[in-house]
């Protein structure tokens, strides 16, 4: 767990006024997958800043082609987990950002019970990306799940 404040993590768009309905609506609204892309893109731009004090192998998450850290800190008054996701990727920054905007601010029993494959059926976007970004897509989402299974 992070050293990072509270207040920090719950500064974050993500998962409060940027979530998965959102982007499903965007997705919808964009005519093709080069304008889905660049709204992806975009999502990522708009990661809130991660600690440098932070890109640590403790936070490194593994089976992704691109370098992604990610950090949590538990509002023990909510009972929600705020997360904050890092890449050295536009694309994966981009892909963090739908991941946060899935389930940052959620409890851990939210997190659990979420059914992000149907999300990302309805956004057909693992079809998409290319294999190695879907794996690590993957491989963010089960962090996240271990999280939550430990809080």
């Amino acid at each position: 767990m992070s050293e990072i404040d509270l207040a920090t993590f719950k500064a974050s768009p993500f998962g409060t006024e940027i979530c998965q309905t959102d982007i499903l609506e965007a997705f919808e609204f964009l005519d093709d997958w080069e304008e889905r892309y660049s709204y992806i893109i975009d999502l990522g731009k708009s990661l809130p800043a991660f600690p440098e004090s932070e890109k640590i192998e403790q936070n490194f998450i593994h089976g992704c082609q691109s370098q992604v850290w990610l950090i949590h800190k538990m509002d023990e008054a909510d009972k929600k987990l705020y997360l904050l996701i890092e890449s050295d990727a536009i694309i994966v920054k981009g892909l963090a950002a739908v991941v946060l905007a899935t389930f940052n601010a959620k409890t851990p029993d939210e997190i659990k019970t979420l059914d992000v494959e149907a999300l990302f059926e309805k956004m057909d976007l693992i079809r998409h990306i290319s294999p190695t970004r879907g794996n690590g897509l993957r491989s963010m989402i089960e962090r996240v799940k271990l999280i939550a299974q430990n809080n």
